[in-house]
């Protein structure tokens, strides 16, 4: 029925939408930071550059999620159920909140490693460390999508 391929691609929309405001917003906030230390320290900038991509791979999550669904499930047709279109829809608001805090939070924990390295202080590689705590709740709901959608086929 179309109206559950609807309320399925709603699901799609949150998920890849949330989940690419959540990178746009974390890269940019690392990449501010970025900006403000390569004043102090213009020799650092590969390291400003890691650390400003990194909240920038919450996005490609919310992509996996739509492709789990539309290639590997295979369930985004006109043939879809009332319960499989429910389903998307939550797995695509569960991924696409928790992706966007995620790389809000995670451009946080960069910029302020980018602010100390930018001050002389040699903490890139303990900034990476941290900065992969919040990521992994973001790689958590790509995994619950994935076992959402392996549960509708």
């Amino acid at each position: 029925m179309e109206l559950n391929l609807f309320i399925a691609y709603i699901g799609i929309a949150v998920m890849v939408g949330l989940s690419g405001i959540g990178s746009a917003y974390g890269v940019t906030i690392a990449g501010n930071a970025a900006i403000g230390a390569l004043k102090k320290n213009d020799s650092a900038f590969g390291s400003f550059l890691v650390l400003t991509a990194l909240p920038g791979t919450q996005g490609l999550y919310g992509f996996a999620g739509y492709f789990m669904f539309q290639t590997i499930f295979g369930i985004l047709t006109p043939e879809i159920t009332a319960i499989q279109g429910c389903a998307v829809l939550g797995a695509g608001i569960a991924l696409g909140i928790v992706a966007l805090f995620s790389s809000i939070r995670q451009g946080q924990v960069c910029a302020n490693g980018i602010a100390a390295v930018g001050q002389g202080h040699n903490v890139f590689v303990n900034t990476l460390i941290l900065a992969v705590f919040p990521e992994l709740y973001a790689i958590v709901a790509l995994a619950a999508t994935y076992l959402i959608g392996s549960a509708l086929v």
